[in-house]
């Protein structure tokens, strides 16, 4: 079974954009907004306990119109094919709503699940988050994937 086979699962009421409102943060996500993106930061362990409150915070950022998000990963001590289907979720959610979603990863374990799952091409990790760029300034721009 693909990590999207359970993509059409449905979700929370959409109520929002991302820029106008972030998700409450919750023991395993929290969000801010920095430089024309709206980063989700990952705490501790995701797995089949837990990545449902991750799912649920992705949800709500991906919810507006063209959402640019960075999902770090930098903190994540546990990560399994659980909050791999989350991530693949949110990703098409943003892409539907033409924005973006993007790792931010610099452990060597997370870059070697996306390996081993084939998501390393769709998931390309950013070793770090860029840097915030000036108000009203448009997002700095990404590597490309």
């Amino acid at each position: 079974m693909s990590p999207e086979s359970q993509d059409q699962a449905p979700g929370p009421p959409e109520c929002g954009t991302a820029e106008s409102e972030v998700p409450t943060a919750s023991p395993y996500a929290h969000s801010y907004a920095s430089g024309g993106f709206t980063v989700v930061e990952v705490l501790g362990e995701i797995d089949m306990a837990t990545a449902g409150d991750l799912a649920e915070h992705l949800d709500a950022v991906t919810a507006g119109r063209a959402p640019q998000v960075l999902v770090d990963l930098r903190r994540v001590t546990f990560f399994d094919c659980s909050g791999l289907r989350v991530l693949c979720r949110a990703d098409r959610r943003a892409k539907e709503r033409g924005g973006s979603l993007r790792l931010v990863s610099d452990q060597p374990r997370i870059h070697r699940l996306l390996r081993a799952s084939g998501l390393l091409s769709r998931f390309p990790p950013l070793p770090a988050l860029p840097p915030p760029s000036r108000p009203g300034s448009a997002p700095p721009p990404l590597p490309p994937r």
